[in-house]
């Protein structure tokens, strides 16, 4: 009987090939890894890496996707029962999306790439947009009027900046 789609072998599969990613972007640049970089990296032949993905840009949106997925499921994991939170209410728990990050650094750290994962220095910082958006209500000391669309978006983006130096 053939294995479920998620089972353990395929996603031990799927994350040396993503990991192998990683490690070529850091080395030689996106554009420069081809599919036979992937596959002599993490020690599996081209119909393994056909059967997960249909070629390095549908690993790369894979990868992308799964981490971004990532932040946001770890921002929400202490306020499960909260539409959003208010900043002056956080506690440091509602800072599990840091770890997230820190714990994938290998990851995030292709930020600082110039030829990384396409969409990469677009979709992050929107990913991080969104979250303060839907997640956060931000307030003003003293209730200091303040155009709120724009403090969270710059906020959002100076986050991003934070971390891509």
């Amino acid at each position: 009987m053939g294995e479920s789609l998620s089972s353990p072998r395929k996603n031990r599969t799927k994350e040396h090939l993503q990991r192998a990613l990683i490690d070529l972007i850091k080395e030689k640049g996106f554009h420069a890894v081809t599919i036979k970089d992937i596959v002599h990296y993490s020690k599996y032949n081209r119909s393994t890496f056909y059967i997960h993905y249909h070629d390095k840009y549908d690993l790369a949106e894979s990868l992308l996707d799964s981490m971004l997925k990532g932040i946001e499921d770890s921002v929400g994991k202490p306020y499960h029962s909260i539409k959003s939170i208010q900043t002056v209410n956080l506690k440091s728990d509602s800072f599990d999306f840091i770890t997230y990050i820190y714990k994938h650094r290998n990851f995030f750290e292709l930020i600082n790439y110039q030829d990384t994962i396409p969409e990469m220095h677009t979709k992050f910082p929107k990913t991080i947009l969104k979250i303060y958006q839907e997640k956060f209500q931000f307030k003003t000391i003293n209730n200091i009027p303040v155009n709120m669309d724009y403090f969270t978006r710059y906020t959002a983006y100076g986050f991003y900046g934070l971390l891509s130096n």
